[in-house]
């Protein structure tokens, strides 16, 4: 999808979904789009277009809609709750249950969602390539099976990350950021993943990792974030790419009223 087609759609979809989730008559609006987060990159972009929206119409509307239900259609319009959540309520969340509904003549299932805050001593060194990944190409490349050892792997280092994010002990992520779901498959999209994932943990960093489907490179560390996006850059130099250093968000969207 083109850059200048992909706005409008999300937009009328969000709309289209909002007025029917709150029960309330659509009216016209307009809106202007300032975007932050580099676009077809795995960092959520599409969510927090569509949450913005959302946010914005239930305001309009006189706030029909708690941020529970706000939550859940953005989900459902992304199709999986992994961006919709930490953009709605911030920090690290972890979502269990299905916030979409796979057979519309069911019952919604309403998803229990737990989120801790993550502490500021934490960076986070994202390396954005000029690289842009369309999520579903990054989705064709994946396997339709896989085994169980590594499935039961992953599983470990999920709970070990989970663990580690909740008690704030962020050594413990050392290790937990190994995969065999997606990312070794995803490497033939982004060939030098493997190298800049070293290099980060080479120069101090507590792991690095795909963000979402790519391309962009997340390292997390407690120290030296400078250090390591220097490093992460040097790994990809056949590439332009660019490093952002940020620390998590733990309020997440928030609306703000201008005068």
């Amino acid at each position: 999808m083109s850059r200048q087609h992909l706005h409008p759609r999300i937009v009328s979809e969000a709309a289209d979904r909002f007025f029917n989730q709150a029960r309330r008559r659509a009216f016209s609006f307009s809106c202007l789009i300032a975007e932050q987060i580099p676009r077809s990159r795995g960092l959520g972009s599409s969510a927090t277009i569509r949450l913005g929206i959302l946010l914005a119409l239930n305001r309009l509307s006189g706030n029909p809609l708690d941020r529970l239900k706000i939550f859940q259609s953005c989900a459902e319009l992304e199709g999986h709750p992994d961006n919709a959540a930490p953009a709605t309520f911030g920090g690290f969340t972890v979502v269990a249950g299905s916030a979409r509904c796979a057979d519309r003549t069911q019952q919604r299932d309403v998803p229990t969602i737990q989120r801790f805050a993550v502490s500021r001593r934490l960076y986070f060194v994202l390396l954005v390539p000029d690289l842009e990944i369309q999520t579903s190409r990054a989705r064709n490349v994946l396997p339709s099976k896989i085994s169980h050892a590594d499935a039961v792997e992953n599983c470990g280092n999920a709970c070990g990350l989970a663990a580690a994010f909740v008690s704030q002990d962020y050594e413990k992520l050392r290790g937990v950021f190994g995969d065999h779901l997606h990312q070794p498959f995803r490497t033939k999209l982004v060939p030098f993943l493997p190298g800049v994932v070293a290099a980060a943990e080479k120069a101090g960093a507590l792991g690095a990792f795909l963000s979402g489907s790519g391309s962009t490179i997340a390292a997390v560390t407690l120290r030296s974030a400078n250090k390591v996006g220097q490093a992460m850059l040097r790994a990809t130099s056949a590439i332009p790419a660019r490093i952002i250093i940020t620390h998590a968000d733990n309020h997440g969207a928030k609306i703000l009223t201008g005068h």
